[in-house]
């Protein structure tokens, strides 16, 4: 099942090599929580491609003087050298060996930096792991002209999701699903699937406004949060649940029912947290913030009919969801209303996006 995505050209690479890609983050809105190796979801996900929360990435291949040599990673980030960020890279190229076997022929350097700050609590990791895998199979175009632009980009998500699993859904913009779902032939568990032609005209340009309550580092990670699922006493009833929310949260997304579209994503944000308060160990990663702003929310949409809700990641901020007609009326309560309860009280404003893109 993987055999497509081996590199098997056999023609001279050159000395050097140089390619450059840029991708976003993405909010889940049906979540992704338990895995299997390597990367496998224990569920299909749901999400939406932003647009200004992003990565660009430069990499830069020089050729081993020595066959024998071991690969040296360099990475930068923002043009500062990070050595804590080398051994992730070095497993993530060691786990697409196979897949692209020539690295092993190179020593690297990796240039990259966010647009958003890096310690604002936003994950990196989904939009650097898909600027690094585009920037691969930018590459392999060079080497293999022929190659389809639509090949390119499901390589591309399944390299990602090789080193972030969150990763193979940055590839494409709009609506993008990752899992196999019984209901959606093409859907696969080895990389994301983009939806954008099934989405109604009111969720094409849908506004996330990110409010930074705690922009520290999580206290759990992910890692241990998805193993935690391993023996949880309600793991299969959350994973059913999540295969029959992707599928009806999709007819929403598809005729523009928004209101069904806020109670779904809630309720899947609640369920999240739920999963890991009653997981063995428990740990709660939502603040008092987080909750003041949720029933500020509640209370401002009750009052105003304005259709906004939230959805949380594995931490303490909230993404705020709302069509793009509200804006100017849902800014306006967020400076008012909301923003006090951030850390410094930082925000930022984003957007459905387009997807990642090569850069040259």
């Amino acid at each position: 099942m993987t055999e497509e995505f081996t590199f098997t050209s056999r023609v001279q690479l050159p000395q050097k090599i140089s390619t450059k890609a840029m991708a976003p983050s993405n909010i889940a809105l049906v979540k992704y929580w338990g895995k299997e190796d390597i990367q496998i979801p224990k569920n299909t996900s749901l999400s939406f491609t932003l647009s200004n929360c992003k990565t660009k990435t430069l990499l830069e291949l020089e050729a081993k003087k020595k066959a024998s040599e071991e690969t040296q990673i360099r990475i930068f980030l923002d043009e500062e050298e990070t050595p804590s960020f080398v051994p992730k890279i070095q497993k993530f190229f060691r786990l697409i060996n196979e897949y692209c076997p020539y690295l092993k022929q190179y020593h690297a350097t990796i240039h990259t930096s966010n647009s958003f700050p890096h310690s604002s609590g936003i994950a990196s990791s989904a939009s650097g792991m898909a600027a690094l895998a585009l920037c691969l199979v930018q590459i392999e175009k060079s080497l293999q002209p022929d190659v389809s632009e639509a090949d390119l980009r499901k390589k591309a998500s399944f390299l990602a999701r090789l080193g972030s699993g969150s990763a193979a859904r940055s590839i494409e913009g709009g609506l993008v699903l990752w899992g196999k779902h019984q209901a959606i032939k093409e859907s696969s568990d080895l990389y994301a699937l983009p939806l954008s032609s099934e989405i109604h005209s009111i969720f094409t340009d849908y506004q996330d406004t990110i409010l930074l309550i705690d922009r520290g580092q999580k206290q759990v990670s992910s890692s241990l949060g998805h193993s935690l699922m391993n023996g949880h006493p309600f793991a299969e009833a959350r994973f059913a649940q999540a295969q029959n929310n992707s599928t009806e949260l999709q007819s929403y997304l598809s005729n523009g029912d928004v209101k069904s579209f806020m109670r779904l994503v809630e309720s899947e944000a609640l369920t999240l947290h739920a999963m890991m308060m009653c997981s063995r160990p428990y740990f709660i990663l939502m603040a008092a913030q987080t909750l003041e702003v949720i029933h500020k929310i509640w209370a401002y949409r009750d009052e105003t009919k304005i259709p906004l809700c939230f959805t949380l990641d594995a931490g303490a901020n909230v993404h705020l969801l709302y069509p793009k007609k509200y804006k100017d009326e849902v800014q306006h309560f967020i400076q008012q209303d909301l923003k006090q309860h951030c850390q410094d009280e930082a925000f930022i404003h984003d957007e459905v996006g387009e997807g990642g893109r090569f850069l040259g």
